[in-house]
């Protein structure tokens, strides 16, 4: 299990290199349309995901993984049992709300699971402003606000739990009870491919490992933006681009994360 310390990175630059050093091992209790991608994007990245999502194992899994996500885009009665045993093992771990708002199971079950104060919140804007009771959802799995009009939902959030909260969108917004990060750019591609925001969360995950909570949101995303931006120059279509995307998520350097984003109010 990698420990983090004191002097834990804290730019993107420094988090991809510690997390291609350590490897670390990142437990995904998610949805069934996206397991593989996630699964084959950690591995690209350099993380070792493990789906671990039944009861009676989801906890003693949390308990060695360095990084847990919790997504829920079908939640099944067995995954929303074992959701509540990782949680509760202590790990750092991200929420990622999937299609919260109209959807009773999910909404409910969201709401319960904030209270085990998830390092990380990741969603889109319709996803964070009706968890924080500000919104009734989007359309399905798809936004229907902008980032910018989910800030004091998602900053309000943070400060509820005492982590940070990540919206993505075409600038992804970070934000936690101090500071704010917006991180430009990426592929428009990436929503033609099922699992892009999914596996997202799981990277969030992963760099949960090696950075502060604030700090590996924004790493995440600051990957998916470049590796997305580059998997798009060569792709004639989502499909070429989901492999491109891959093949990038590998081949990215940490000196590539660097000036890519843009940080304000950091009262850190």
């Amino acid at each position: 299990m990698v420990v983090r310390t004191s002097s834990s990175p804290s730019t993107p630059v420094e988090a991809l290199s510690a997390l291609r050093a350590s490897g670390p091992l990142v437990q995904c209790i998610t949805n069934a349309v996206v397991t593989n991608f996630t699964a084959n994007a950690l591995l690209a990245l350099g993380a070792s995901p493990a789906m671990c999502d039944i009861p009676g194992e989801a906890g003693v899994f949390a308990r060695v993984a360095d990084g847990l996500l919790v997504n829920l885009g079908t939640p099944t009665g067995e995954q929303r049992d074992a959701a509540r045993e990782a949680v509760a093992a202590g790990t750092p771990w991200v929420l990622d709300p999937v299609a919260v708002g109209a959807l009773p199971v999910r909404t409910a079950l969201a709401h319960e699971l904030l209270a085990a104060r998830p390092a990380v919140i990741r969603g889109n804007a319709s996803e964070i402003l009706a968890l924080a009771g500000a919104g009734a959802g989007g359309r399905g799995v798809d936004t229907t606000d902008s980032p910018e009009a989910a800030r004091d939902a998602a900053r309000e959030l943070a400060e509820r739990t005492g982590g940070t909260v990540a919206v993505s969108g075409e600038v992804d917004l970070i934000v936690d009870a101090t500071g704010t990060a917006r991180v430009a750019g990426g592929s428009a591609l990436l929503t033609r491919v099922t699992g892009g925001g999914c596996a997202l969360g799981a990277t969030m995950a992963a760099m949960l490992a090696v950075a502060p909570a604030f700090d590996a949101a924004v790493a995440a995303s600051v990957v998916w933006a470049v590796a997305s931006e580059r998997a798009a120059r060569s792709a004639s279509g989502p499909g070429s681009f989901a492999v491109a995307f891959l093949d990038e998520l590998a081949r990215v350097e940490p000196a590539d994360l660097a000036d890519r984003v843009d940080i304000a109010e950091a009262a850190r």
